[in-house]
């Protein structure tokens, strides 16, 4: 059974081009696959109209949003992720035509946007951007078994009881890791547990709990009965490194002179 409803154009043309070299209407739905009714319905519309083109291709509703105001809703966007459907139309309709937000919601998902939760990343400062930058260029020719010899550690507290109050974002697909689209965390706050910790590529180091604030006394016994006993079973030919952070307790001089003394780099 031949295929029904509306042809394109270039199949419209096929029709008629069939129908004028002579073949019957049987024989025109046999060679193009179309059902009778449709090739004497196309042929008989170009008899007496003289058009090949179908008149449906343009039904339809039009877009209330065009591309200008697509652009201007985007930016929109960019200048507040967070925005919610009604804050996006509200604004919209401050300069453009009056829309609702049944049709702000569809014309964010043809430009690509989406309601997602965003990513949660550290906060860094500018300094500390360029500092990380640095590093990351002055050891870019490493390989991994340079890396296998260093010993990494860090502090960090753990949150007990936290606020889950849910944010969400207008992104596209490929901004996932946006500045704009990410929720920055600290590493404070009450209610938690801190605690100090090492490892390296060979195995983990004790993680140590911290029962107070951690200044450069409490930071230099830490290092002092952690961190030289690990180096030196992990590493007992001296080629292994220690990595630490660039919080003030690390850079304090007595932390320093105490690397020196035992002449760990």
């Amino acid at each position: 059974m031949g295929k029904k409803g509306d042809l394109s154009n270039f199949e419209r043309g096929m029709v008629v081009g069939a129908r004028r070299a002579g073949l019957s209407i049987s024989q025109s739905a046999q060679l193009l696959g179309f059902s009778c009714t449709t090739i004497s319905r196309v042929y008989k519309e170009w008899c007496e109209k003289g058009k090949t083109s179908s008149m449906r291709q343009s039904c339809g509703r039009k877009c209330l949003v065009d591309a200008r105001g697509q652009r201007r809703m985007g930016r929109l966007i960019q200048a507040d992720r967070r925005a919610t459907l009604t804050e996006i139309t509200t604004c919209y309709n401050r300069v453009q035509q009056s829309i609702c937000e049944a049709t702000t919601h569809p014309t964010l998902r043809r430009m690509g946007y989406n309601s997602r939760r965003p990513h949660r990343a550290p906060l860094i400062s500018t300094t500390n951007m360029k500092k990380r930058l640095q590093f990351a260029q002055a050891h870019q020719n490493w390989t991994v078994e340079d890396w296998k010899n260093v010993a990494w550690s860090d502090e960090s507290r753990f949150l007990l009881r936290h606020s889950d109050g849910r944010v969400r974002i207008w992104r596209k697909q490929n901004e996932n890791m946006d500045q704009s689209c990410l929720v920055t965390t600290v590493q404070a706050g009450g209610g938690g547990v801190m605690v100090w910790g090492m490892f390296s590529w060979h195995t983990l180091g004790l993680l140590v709990p911290i029962g107070h604030r951690l200044n450069a006394t409490a930071y230099l016994s830490i290092v002092s009965d952690h961190v030289h006993p690990f180096i030196t079973s992990m590493y007992p030919s001296s080629d292994g490194y220690f990595q630490q952070d660039i919080a003030p307790c690390p850079k304090a001089r007595i932390i320093s002179n105490w690397f020196l003394e035992h002449d760990i780099e």
